[in-house]
């Protein structure tokens, strides 16, 4: 047993908010447990991960052997077991370090002591389970949610009970995208089927933004310095062949990295009243400078330690509604790339579907003299087209089953459709919202006035662009 204890001070974290405790391991190790004390209070929290000594600083393509954020105070790296979040498997002899995220840090700094037990008995070396490439192969509407979490990071529950909370919402594909880690893949790799595809993903994590990482089978390094690292991160993705999101640009996380080329921007995360108008002000102006990228959504829901009933704050809130040749994990990524389809407020939300002609949402076309609705579950609700320059066209929903050709006038850069609720849905959702808090105050440092005059959507679709 090795005892380190250190002194940590907010030089250090301004310095680099990652901090390494190095360690060697001997040949014939097979199992490593880190414990990791220190005074945690509000303005002290130190997040814990390892790397092994193929870590060659960032950005690493190998090396990261686990992270569990300020989730956990200790690990095990075994060669046939380890905690989640962390990488089993052949252990390296050399030099290791223990990294420790410094996210606060008092102004006196902090005492960290950090135990280090290696152990050498017989152990069998397990190998990492293997991808499965289901498909369904029906064309159709498909509902999925593509930002959720399970205790492979900071949730409680399982990848079981996350799997359980998607059949019971009626999803058909989702992303599990735990913090800075991807071996929430031990569970959602065997199990994906036909039934309810896994989309792999990975949330970069920092504390000057997050991104969702989609589609790629490595990790992603996660240790951002600088602002301009945005850059970075974009072509360690686009490199591997993935999809880069930029997760919930609003208040409490924004996005204050430069912005990168990125596929996707996380229009609409948790509840529509967790200021996502922000997010989707901020995606409106991206568009209007002639960006194209992806409008999607996703609940980050943070599974419990138990099935919970459905509601506004659970899985699938909001859903992410693609159309697929077949439902397959390709066919997802290529539809969130492209943009063909729209974000509602859950699995049972309005459907809404814009096109012109052949041409679908996500699509470009050389003109835009009018465009085809389709809106559905949304009566008494209000359809609202929007340009590059703003409000174009306004309608009322007058049926459940809801379609319309509507006449356009000259249009700037694109054109794309949201469904907003009309009086009585606006009551509906905020009754439903208010008694789901069942007392609390309002999250995400919100208050009653903050909503009072803020617009509710219940659906946002992806425009379709004007060009050559």
């Amino acid at each position: 047993m090795t005892t380190i204890t250190t002194h940590v001070t907010r030089a250090d974290q301004a310095a680099n908010p990652y901090f390494y405790i190095p360690f060697d391991v001997p040949e014939a190790t097979t199992r490593i447990d880190v414990v990791l004390t220190y005074a945690k209070a509000e303005d002290c929290i130190i997040d814990l991960g390892a790397f092994d000594p193929r870590d060659t600083g960032y950005p690493t393509q190998q090396g990261f052997r686990g992270w569990s954020g300020g989730a956990r105070d200790r690990f095990f790296i075994a060669t046939d077991d380890a905690t989640p979040g962390y990488i089993h498997g052949e252990i390296q002899p050399g030099t290791w370090n223990v990294i420790l995220g410094l996210y606060q840090v008092p102004v006196a700094g902090a005492d960290v002591t950090v135990t280090i037990t290696l152990d050498s008995a017989h152990r069998r070396l397990e190998p990492q389970p293997a991808r499965t490439f289901p498909v369904r192969s029906e064309p159709g509407w498909y509902r999925g949610d593509l930002h959720c979490h399970t205790f492979h990071s900071d949730a409680k529950g399982s990848p079981e009970l996350l799997h359980a909370a998607a059949n019971q919402a009626g999803l058909d594909f989702l992303a599990v995208a735990d913090h800075n880690t991807i071996t929430q893949r031990r569970y959602f790799h065997p199990q994906s089927s036909p039934e309810l595809i896994f989309v792999r993903a990975m949330e970069v994590t920092t504390a000057v933004g997050h991104a969702n990482v989609y589609g790629m089978d490595e990790w992603v390094d996660f240790r951002m310095t600088h602002l301009s690292d945005a850059h970075v991160l974009e072509r360690l993705v686009h490199e591997k062949g993935g999809l880069l999101s930029i997760n919930h640009d609003k208040p409490t996380i924004p996005w204050d990295y430069e912005f990168p080329v990125a596929d996707c921007q996380e229009v609409w995360q948790s509840t529509w009243l967790a200021w996502n108008w922000i997010s989707l002000e901020r995606y409106q102006q991206r568009l209007a400078a002639g960006q194209r990228i992806s409008a999607i959504g996703g609940s980050d829901y943070h599974q419990p330690d138990r099935l919970m009933p459905e509601g506004p704050l659970v899985l699938a809130r909001p859903t992410t509604v693609l159309f697929l040749p077949e439902l397959s994990e390709d066919a997802v990524l290529a539809a969130m790339k492209a943009g063909h389809g729209y974000v509602t407020e859950s699995p049972t939300g309005p459907h809404l579907e814009m096109r012109v002609g052949d041409i679908v949402m996500g699509g470009m076309a050389r003109a835009l003299a009018e465009v085809e609705v389709v809106a559905r579950g949304a009566a008494g609700d209000l359809l609202v087209l929007i340009d590059a320059t703003g409000l174009v066209a306004k309608l009322e929903i007058d049926s459940d089953d809801w379609s319309a050709s509507i006449p356009l006038p000259p249009v700037q850069k694109f054109i794309r459709a949201e469904i907003i609720a009309g009086d009585a849905s606006r009551a509906r959702l905020i009754a439903e919202f208010t008694a789901a808090l069942d007392g609390c105050a309002l999250p995400w440092q919100l208050k009653g006035a903050d909503l009072v005059d803020q617009p509710i959507r219940r659906a946002l679709g992806n425009p379709i662009y004007i060009g050559a």
